[in-house]
């Protein structure tokens, strides 16, 4: 049993000596030490040895068993340890290179706007307000001197979820709600989307509104001119001609248009005026008080003015951009222009 532990073991040594990959290095001790290898066929002949002989051939077996497992262990290491250091040089970083530049986002045209609005109006006093874009009835027309008959409901084309609930079509809702809670005095602006059922070039489905609003004793047409001139300028330019024009609104007593010299032509005449030298710009005009009247305020005591914008609008003028839809199209050539 001797020899042929010995022969064994000089196969054994010499099969590692060949050995060039992990997968062939655990085959080889797979085959060796398995239950049906040379080694187990050894321990298994140990029972026909004399008794005296047992023990020492037992020890002989164990010893070379350990001897290999170790080489074939220290093999494996090696193998561990050279693909660990090949995949670290594959995976190695220069921290010296120069850093890659993620794309940054831009703000919407729409949100810088909004937010240009917003700072103007904050610098004068007002406080911001937001109300639900699915709205009541009552809100969205009836208490704004809007009644169930009222041919102005005609001038807008209502997404209705049923008789009494639909997405409103202004922001000046807020302005209902605000009042139902507060008294005077108030400054507010309402930002936010409303919905009308509309699209072409001019038109969408959904925009955005600012509602603006200013109730106290004494108030009077001409701080709302006051006010509405000091945003215009803040927003197109000190020098921008503005002029007042009457018209009508059902929740505002007298009621105005604002128009803004051309911004595309200065005021000569442009496709974009119509050759008049004007832009229409926003709607405005004293509370009615019926809208008073509604929220239980005194028409009497206090007065108020009140107006509305589109940003859609406003931006358009404002970058010269012909398409409302752009907006919408999320078109990164676009946007990214701002």
């Amino acid at each position: 049993m001797k020899e042929r532990l010995e022969k064994l073991r000089d196969e054994l040594l010499g099969e590692l000596k060949g050995v060039a990959k992990e997968s062939e290095l655990l085959g080889i001790k797979k085959r060796y030490f398995g239950r049906k290898g040379p080694l187990a066929s050894l321990i298994k002949e140990l029972s026909k040895l004399p008794p005296s002989e047992r023990r020492s051939a037992g020890e002989a077996i164990n010893r070379v068993k350990k001897e290999i497992e170790e080489k074939i262990d220290a093999l494996l290491s090696e193998y561990h340890q050279r693909a660990r250091e090949e995949r670290l040089k594959k995976e190695r970083i220069d921290v010296t290179l120069p850093g890659r530049r993620l794309p940054r986002g831009t703000l919407h045209p729409i949100t810088h706007v909004l937010s240009e609005v917003e700072d103007i109006f904050l610098s004068l006093g007002f406080e911001i307000a937001e109300g639900p874009e699915v709205e009541l009835d009552h809100y969205n027309f009836t208490a704004l001197n809007i009644p169930p008959e009222h041919p102005a409901r005609d001038m807008q084309d209502t997404f209705y979820i049923d008789k009494e609930i639909l997405l409103r079509t202004h922001t000046s809702p807020v302005q209902i709600r605000v009042m139902e809670k507060q008294s005077p005095p108030l400054r507010v602006i309402a930002p936010g989307a409303v919905y009308r059922r509309d699209s072409d070039l001019t038109h969408t489905p959904m925009f955005h509104q600012v509602e603006g609003f200013m109730v106290d004793k004494a108030v009077s047409f001409a701080d709302l001119k006051g006010v509405l001139t000091y945003f215009l300028r803040n927003l197109f330019g000190e020098k921008t001609g503005i002029r007042f024009r009457p018209s009508f609104f059902p929740f505002t007593e007298p009621s105005a248009e604002v128009d803004i010299e051309c911004v595309m032509c200065g005021g000569r005449g442009c496709r974009v005026c119509k050759e008049s030298g004007w832009l229409e710009i926003l709607g405005c005009g004293m509370i009615h008080p019926e809208v008073f009247r509604a929220v239980r305020y005194d028409p009497e005591e206090f007065t108020g003015f009140a107006f509305g914008l589109g940003i859609e609008r406003i931006t358009m003028l404002l970058y010269g951009i012909d398409d409302i839809r752009l907006f919408f199209e999320n078109d990164i050539r676009f946007l990214s222009q701002f």
